[in-house]
């Protein structure tokens, strides 16, 4: 697992020293970052669910200017921390320990609101759903923002999204990508 361009290209990242962490493998991230690129430059970030913190990192990488990491678990924040200490990433960043979509609430609160949101969930628990319907709540996620989905073959955001939202999705193997356009 690798930062594949911009500032910090080429830097090797921490990795799980076990499965319950799932990082999203190299030649997806790179096919969505080349759908997403226009979208990074001074973007605000949300990653919510963060994992390694794989996908805000090389959001910073690509000139995204703030990146907020939201996790659960102790041990992804532990490897979160780690790799943004490797790619010397600290002012730009913010690491929180809670869940999402429960954090949306209190991020609103503080008068947040984020160019892209990744979600990248463990498969098939219905997360992504949860984080669809806590951002038609809390409105952090500008309109024209991208709501990025990672998810399993089963799960299928169009049963669950509004009709009127464009959504795009991508087929990676045993995973799929879908991209949400903001209203």
């Amino acid at each position: 697992m690798r930062i594949i361009t911009g500032k910090a290209r080429g830097l090797k990242l921490f990795t799980p020293k076990d499965y319950r962490v799932r990082p999203t493998a190299d030649r997806v991230k790179e096919a969505l970052f080349n759908i997403i690129a226009g979208y990074l430059q001074d973007a605000q970030i949300l990653d919510a669910f963060a994992g390694t913190g794989n996908l805000g990192l090389e959001a910073w990488s690509r000139g995204a200017k703030k990146i907020y990491f939201v996790d659960a678990s102790n041990a992804s924040l532990q490897l979160v921390r780690s790799n943004v200490t490797k790619a010397k990433a600290g002012d730009e960043v913010k690491i929180i320990k809670g869940s999402s979509p429960e954090e949306f609430s209190r991020l609103a609160r503080q008068g947040l609101k984020f160019d892209i949101i990744f979600s990248d969930p463990p498969y098939d628990k219905g997360l992504n759903q949860a984080v669809y319907e806590g951002l038609l709540k809390e409105k952090i996620l500008k309109p024209g923002g991208l709501l990025v989905l990672e998810h399993s073959l089963q799960e299928n955001p169009v049963d669950y999204i509004d009709k009127n939202l464009q959504i795009r999705t991508e087929k990676y193997g045993d995973t799929k990508i879908s991209l949400i356009l903001w209203k």
